[in-house]
């Protein structure tokens, strides 16, 4: 098991730096800058220190979000696995919702299925068929993806540590999993302003959504967690992420799930 607590001052600094981003909108130089040898385990445990001081501020954990399910961003970050973090009450917005671009450092949006888990999930050895059995209801989704590191200039370690570059998740309506489509085989579409910015497939991310699902109920087994019944897993980008402002309004459609929509004001 991976210990996140190390007593690190740097790790409490760089925390304190994110946190303090976060309230400000106001973003932070790469902490892989600041600190030359910042390593992934050190980023989790640097993310790992802002939710639980959240927690301690009243927030609820609800749900989990899975980052860099594309190859494309895999590629660009040189890594060969997706990253997580997480989501809390206070980040998820109500379908057709305005929120004030001022509340984000430098949002972009991407379409996503979100899943509702009516059991839990623990790794290791979660497979698919797992995701699937421990479902209650999948969702089309938006994530706003913002990051605290000035002009999105991220390596993996900097985006793990400032929660897999989470801003806000807005879901559409819970479709029951018995009369969801097969999630490989949908096609979501990300339109800005009635402009349509791309379309992609299921298997966009990773192959199959439920298998980002099955990574991430795995990966935190390595931290001595699990997906607890009730929350909801944000599976990954179909497309590439579009930045947004002020005026803007971003809307998603999957095949079979609906759409979803937020504005910026």
């Amino acid at each position: 098991m991976i210990d996140v607590t190390a007593q690190d001052p740097r790790l409490d600094e760089a925390a304190e730096r994110l946190y303090a981003a976060q309230a400000s909108s106001g973003p932070v130089p790469p902490l892989t800058e600041t600190y030359p040898d910042f390593s992934v385990a050190q980023a989790y445990s640097v993310q790992r220190r802002n939710l639980a001081r959240y927690l301690r501020e009243g927030a609820s954990l609800i749900g989990h979000k899975i980052g860099l399910t594309s190859a494309p961003m895999q590629t660009l970050l040189g890594v060969h696995e997706p990253d997580f973090g997480y989501v809390l009450d206070s980040m998820v917005l109500d379908d057709g919702a305005a929120v004030p671009r001022s509340a984000f450092c430098a949002p972009r949006v991407e379409p996503e299925a979100a899943f509702r888990l009516r059991a839990p999930l623990r790794g290791p050895g979660v497979t698919v068929a797992d995701v699937m059995a421990a479902t209650e209801s999948v969702a089309a989704a938006l994530e706003i993806v913002d990051s605290r590191i000035a002009d999105w200039r991220i390596t993996l370690p900097d985006t793990i540590a400032d929660n897999a570059s989470s801003g806000a998740v807005v879901l559409g309506e819970w479709v029951p999993i018995a009369d969801a489509p097969s999630l490989p085989t949908t096609t979501a579409a990300l339109v800005v302003n009635d402009a349509l910015v791309e379309t992609g497939k299921g298997t966009a991310v990773i192959g199959d959504p439920a298998a980002a699902v099955a990574w991430l109920a795995n990966a935190l087994a390595e931290y001595g967690t699990a997906i607890e019944a009730g929350q909801f897993v944000m599976s990954g980008s179909y497309t590439t992420a579009a930045f947004v402002g002020a005026g803007d309004r971003a809307a998603a459609t999957i095949t079979g799930l609906g759409a979803v929509s937020v504005s910026f004001t």
